[in-house]
């Protein structure tokens, strides 16, 4: 495949199509993988730093469709009161969601999701035997406890997504997870080849043939039986028909979208949520500002100035003028070239080979092997 240009993509909108929040550093539970730093402490946003944030996201929301990832630690940990006085600053047209373990959730949390209009995504990594890495604090299966939130949710009739974290890519795996999620209920679902980064070094260096197959036994079950919109693949599958359609330049926007992450203390990271609560000798806290001092849209204004920011879009531009891929995945990821190559301006990594390269590798590798195109 050689490399083409791509026009989109250059630099950094000051305007964000989604802010991350973290209402609290701590979670209840101790995931082998889980890359956060501050998890066994409770360190938790004051209502200053949401209003500080609101200030800036509401003007936002009043002209495009706006939204607020509530994430932590365990956001739900924070306990309702204080989530519902988090949420309290934040205008009628911003859309809240939240990423949780669900093993908090019951009658009441629920009660609290639909008064709020609050958009529920679980993580969970498939049946009992694929969850033995998420475990609580002393060492036990969390997986009742997840199960037990999930029916709480499919009991109140409330919508929500899963996250699954796939560790060692094997045959029939694909299957049985998509099987998994289908019987469990969630509408969409994303899947996330482990990353090494944060806390979690564990390599993530994968056999390429085992990764490839997966994800196209991946796209395999989902052809079966696509009732659950698959993220990844389904990103894979527009972006393959916009090539084919000659439009694929038009995928990417034209500027990346900043993703700030609005820390526990008010301080913001763009660009990669996992570099929030890290030090560096060279690059510092690897924050932009904080709102406390700066408004959020000021921060954003300027996130180009920040100097690792700086490095990493030298990155970018390397990727794009080296990289067949670069109209799929844009350049990749801050926090995985820093947490595997040390620094921002390199190019491939391990989650690029995983999670990018042979996903787009795993989708045609299917078509290939199939008379027609997914529909």
């Amino acid at each position: 495949m050689a490399a083409r240009t791509h026009t989109g993509m250059r630099g950094i909108s000051a305007v964000p199509s989604y802010v991350v929040m973290q209402p609290t550093t701590l979670c209840n539970l101790d995931c082998v993988y889980c890359y956060l730093p501050l998890r066994a402490v409770d360190r938790r946003m004051p209502l200053t730093v949401a209003e500080a944030v609101a200030a800036s996201v509401n003007p936002w929301a009043a002209s495009e469709r706006f939204s607020v990832v509530w994430h932590g630690g365990e956001p739900l940990a924070a306990g309702r009161e204080h989530l519902a006085a988090l949420l309290a600053p934040f205008g009628p047209a911003v859309e809240h969601h939240v990423q949780t373990n669900a093993t908090l959730i019951d009658d009441a949390w629920c009660a609290f999701f639909a008064e709020h209009g609050i958009r529920v995504s679980v993580s969970v990594d498939g049946p009992r035997a694929r969850n033995g890495e998420r475990v609580t604090r002393g060492g036990r299966p969390a997986y009742d406890r997840i199960l037990a939130g999930v029916a709480a949710l499919r009991r109140h009739g409330l919508p929500f997504s899963a996250l699954a974290v796939v560790s060692r890519p094997e045959p029939g795996l694909a299957t049985e997870l998509y099987d998994y999620f289908l019987d469990l209920g969630c509408d969409v679902l994303g899947i996330n080849i482990e990353e090494t980064e944060g806390v979690n070094t564990r390599t993530n260096a994968r056999d390429a043939a085992a990764v490839t197959g997966f994800w196209a036994e991946l796209v395999a079950a989902w052809r079966r039986d696509p009732r659950i919109h698959l993220r990844e693949i389904e990103w894979s599958l527009r972006y393959a028909g916009a090539v084919l359609a000659g439009t694929a330049d038009d995928l990417l926007p034209r500027r990346l979208d900043p993703i700030p992450t609005v820390s526990h203390d008010g301080s913001v990271v763009v660009l990669s949520p996992e570099l929030a609560g890290f030090t560096d000798p060279r690059y510092g806290d690897f924050s932009s500002g904080n709102v406390l001092t700066t408004p959020l849209a000021e921060i954003l204004a300027g996130a180009g100035r920040t100097p690792w920011v700086g490095e990493f879009l030298t990155g970018v531009e390397a990727c794009r003028s080296s990289c067949p891929y670069f109209g799929f995945c844009g350049g990749g990821h801050a926090a995985n070239r820093y947490f595997e190559l040390g620094r921002f301006d390199g190019t491939e990594t391990e989650h690029c080979r995983n999670s990018k390269i042979r996903l787009l590798e795993g989708v045609l590798e299917h078509a290939r092997d199939h008379e027609s195109p997914a529909a």
